[in-house]
């Protein structure tokens, strides 16, 4: 590669650090081909900021069955109840392995894997994660109870988003 070419390529990869900067991403891959046998494959990823709260307590509600894209988060903490702020920090929350989208289903008009109240068995389907068009299953990592499902089919999620509350 020519001195210019690497210029070029240290100031592409300033301005995809500052994309994701700008839009609040925690990673971004590019590919750029010049020739036939010459690209740059440029991967860029941060670690999102950590967030320093004083621990809340907050009621968690079951999903609605009516709405299933809807997430049951609910919009503000209660009195009383156990359990984190941050679904993430829940001891029973499944994080997400990977980026993708969520589907509850394996296939369109078919029951969901889960419910929220459901006993599931370790290793049992929870949901699906698409990744680059492909389908990767997510299990339960233990036996447990669905106290809440986090996400809504059809929903993006970002890598160690929590999904799912088993308790």
């Amino acid at each position: 590669m020519t001195k210019n070419t690497h210029d070029s390529d240290v100031a592409f990869i300033r301005a995809l650090a500052e994309l994701l900067n700008e839009n609040d991403l925690t990673e971004l891959q590019v590919k750029r081909d010049y020739a036939e046998d010459d690209s740059l494959n440029v991967r860029v990823s941060r670690k999102p900021p950590q967030q320093i709260m004083a621990p809340q307590q907050m009621h968690a509600a079951p999903a609605p069955t009516a709405q299933p894209h809807a997430p049951s988060v609910s919009p503000a903490p209660a009195a009383g109840n156990d359990g984190p702020a941050d679904p993430a920090d829940h001891p029973g929350a499944v994080t997400s392995p990977m980026v993708g989208t969520v589907y509850m289903q394996g296939e369109p008009g078919a029951p969901a894997f889960i419910s929220v109240g459901a006993t599931v068995a370790e290793g049992d389907t929870l949901l699906i994660v698409e990744a680059m068009k492909t389908m990767n299953h997510i299990p339960a990592p233990r036996s447990g109870t669905v106290k809440r499902i986090i996400v809504g089919d059809g929903d993006a999620v970002e890598f160690g988003a929590p999904l799912v509350i088993l308790e």
